[in-house]
């Protein structure tokens, strides 16, 4: 499973590489918008974000 930059910025003659979040927080974040925007009812938001990343994980599993 790959988990590359979501958004890098190349190195140039005055700045630094800049490698931005993670592929798998940026699925993370667009899983969680999508459950919290939705009717479903979380008790805990420490299930919320742990589901999130489970599907984060299943979307980098299925660009193999």
């Amino acid at each position: 499973m790959k988990n590359e930059s979501a958004f890098p910025i190349p190195a140039t003659e005055y700045h630094g590489m800049d490698s931005g979040m993670t592929l798998r927080d940026y699925f993370a974040a667009k899983a969680m918008q999508g459950i919290i925007s939705s009717d479903c009812n979380y008790g805990a938001f420490g299930d919320l974000a742990s589901d999130a990343y489970c599907i984060a994980d299943a979307m980098l599993e299925a660009r193999e």
